[in-house]
């Protein structure tokens, strides 16, 4: 797909492209099952327009999608088995797992790709074209565009090691998958706000452009907050998701992190920047976990809400601070003593904590 983009140097882009797909093919084939019918459901619709090349706007022909769909689970079955392929690079060939490397060689020519497990230990691979690479906090950021390859779920950032990817292309159609689902939520006051502030009403590719901007720097602020979470709690943070993988604590654990890392970056930086839209776009999607874990916070930004007064949401940002790193802490130490039968303790710990 996109083979009419430019090959800019000796490689053969589109062979590395295809290798890239297929091992995102495989990637997919074997985790398939890891959605509900109606989740799957609506990634294969947004990977349908993300493969065509339709518009957000543009309306998706359903009897071509369903023929699509089917002969996309005919390939993923023949493919599940399969292992997955090595990079075709000028140098040689290299493991899809060895991201460094293999940017070693493609940041230099403008373009970036990433190899690395996401949630419930599922792979994901991408290729791009680089818009540029920066260093934050003693991390390097990769910002990315237009996508070459990549598979079911198209993560917006990640962050691998010490290396943050965020894919623009991705972040769009991230955000525009939000913006569509609040369209039938009238109970979603934060996206209204967001929905208002961006004029959406008046100018929707603007809007969507504007906003991207926008919250790519917002993502950018998350994975370096993931980061600086993991400098504090160590290596043994991912082996114990591996540890508790597909159960309530690994959702439990991830949302602890998530709200680390947010208290360590995310927020501090929009309320220090009075990024109100994106202080409302974080709010329309804190749900599932992290609403259950952290109602402190929804009541502060419903109080700013009603006031513009960011104080209390300052407030419950810094004592989250000192919360969630005992939390995180806490939960480490229970899986370095129970190792996987430490599930169900850290399940009772999270389903006690004062709210």
């Amino acid at each position: 797909m996109h083979s009419d983009r430019p090959n800019r140097f000796m490689l053969n882009l589109g062979q590395l492209a295809s290798t890239v797909q297929r091992n995102c093919d495989i990637s997919d084939a074997r985790h398939v099952g890891d959605f509900t019918l109606c989740v799957f459901l609506l990634k294969m619709r947004e990977y349908y327009r993300w493969e065509n090349e339709i518009p957000f706007s543009g309306a998706l022909p359903n009897q071509d999608v369903g023929e699509w769909l089917q002969e996309r689970e005919r390939m993923w079955n023949a493919l599940e088995s399969s292992p997955f392929e090595p990079l075709p690079l000028e140098s040689g060939s290299r493991d899809p797992f060895d991201t460094e490397t293999v940017n070693a060689e493609l940041v230099p020519r403008g373009y970036v790709y990433s190899g690395g497990y996401g949630r419930f230990s599922k792979p994901h691979f991408f290729l791009g074209d680089l818009v540029r690479s920066e260093r934050r906090q003693g991390f390097t950021v990769y910002l990315s565009s237009c996508e070459y390859a990549r598979d079911l779920v198209a993560p917006p950032a990640m962050l691998l090691g010490n290396e943050i990817y965020v894919r623009q292309e991705s972040v769009r159609r991230f955000l525009w998958e939000r913006i569509e689902e609040a369209r039938g939520n009238r109970n979603n006051n934060a996206m209204a706000r967001v929905h208002e502030w961006y004029g959406f009403d008046r100018d929707l590719d603007g809007a969507l452009e504007r906003m991207t901007a926008n919250e790519t720097e917002t993502m950018i602020l998350h994975e370096l907050g993931e980061g600086l979470a993991g400098r504090l709690l160590g290596d043994g943070w991912n082996e114990m998701l591996a540890g508790l993988t597909r159960s309530k604590a690994e959702i439990m654990a991830r949302a602890v992190r998530d709200l680390l890392a947010d208290c360590l970056s995310t927020l501090p930086a929009l309320i220090d920047r009075e990024n109100i839209p994106g202080i409302h776009f974080y709010f329309a999607t804190f749900s599932g976990m992290r609403r259950y874990l952290f109602p402190e916070a929804t009541d502060a930004y419903a109080r700013f809400a009603a006031d513009g007064d960011l104080r209390p949401l300052r407030r419950a940002v810094h004592d989250g601070l000192d919360r969630w790193t005992e939390t995180a802490t806490a939960i480490a130490r229970l899986y370095r003593d129970r190792g996987e039968d430490a599930g169900s303790a850290v399940e009772r710990m999270l389903e006690h904590t004062p709210i």
